[in-house]
């Protein structure tokens, strides 16, 4: 079986393996969300926030290898907040990025005290949240980043939209793009059209060092019953996630509606 290599303009037909194709394809599916949704500009630096599990470290990879080929020229760097949980080493996921060629920014915090010794959160997934998006933010403009890149997937954009729906009352999900006019920042998620799955089958083939959460409420949240459920669901049908996420696509909600062609 002959495969192109991801870099289509140019290249030539060559064998690769089943490994090599996953990782292409990867990368190929990263470049098809940031044009669609034009989520790189010229001369852009990017944050990419590195949380440490899998999916934002596969959005790195792609990023890096993106990067030397795309015809619009983009600049990177990591950007890793420690929630200040104890005993958590970063050493690895520092090796990691500087393999790729990209520099690495450790921002402390202690938001990991605040909210589960100092507020005690009954929910304490929101306010964790924003505090981590603070402390990314301003780590991005010391940077002289003009966008940062999270690592939501396909999954985790249906998961938001039915957490919405169940929990909210309303039709509403994450942006593929969205402006921050306090800071002047663009958030993009350039890993919309991948699913978990897709990441978990690459994990060992890239060489991914993932850390194990050291949040106490990992298991336990809104967003894991709804995976569950959804779980559940595809076993008796496995293509229930891509009609939900086909749907929110051509819906047009929430900046998901396709931009023209310029």
């Amino acid at each position: 079986m002959l495969y192109l290599e991801y870099p289509p303009s140019g290249s030539r037909m060559q064998p690769m393996g089943i490994m090599e194709r996953d990782r292409q394809r990867l990368v190929g599916a990263v470049r098809s969300a940031v044009e669609e949704y034009r989520m790189i500009e010229p001369g852009d630096r990017i944050a990419v926030g590195l949380s440490g599990g899998k999916d934002s470290l596969a959005l790195l990879y792609a990023l890096s290898k993106l990067r030397a080929y795309h015809s619009v020229p983009f600049d990177l760097v990591a950007v890793t907040v420690d929630l200040g949980f104890p005993d958590t080493d970063y050493s690895r996921v520092e090796a990691y990025v500087a393999s790729l060629g990209v520099p690495f920014r450790l921002e402390p915090s202690k938001i990991g005290p605040i909210v589960f010794d100092a507020r005690k959160e009954p929910n304490p997934c929101a306010l964790c949240s924003r505090l981590r998006r603070g402390v990314l933010h301003h780590a991005a403009k010391e940077l002289g980043c003009t966008r940062v890149a999270l690592g939501h997937t396909r999954d985790d954009a249906v998961e938001t939209l039915l957490m919405a729906m169940f929990y909210e009352g309303r039709i509403h999900c994450f942006e593929p793009v969205s402006y921050l006019t306090r800071t002047n920042l663009t958030l993009i998620r350039p890993l919309l059209l991948v699913k978990e799955e897709e990441i978990l089958a690459l994990v060992g083939d890239l060489g991914l060092p993932v850390l194990p959460s050291p949040c106490p409420a990992a298991g336990t949240t809104s967003r894991r019953r709804v995976e569950d459920l959804l779980a559940g669901l595809m076993e008796d049908d496995p293509h229930v996630s891509d009609r939900v996420f086909g749907a929110l696509r051509s819906s047009g909600i929430d900046g998901w509606k396709r931009p023209a062609s310029p």
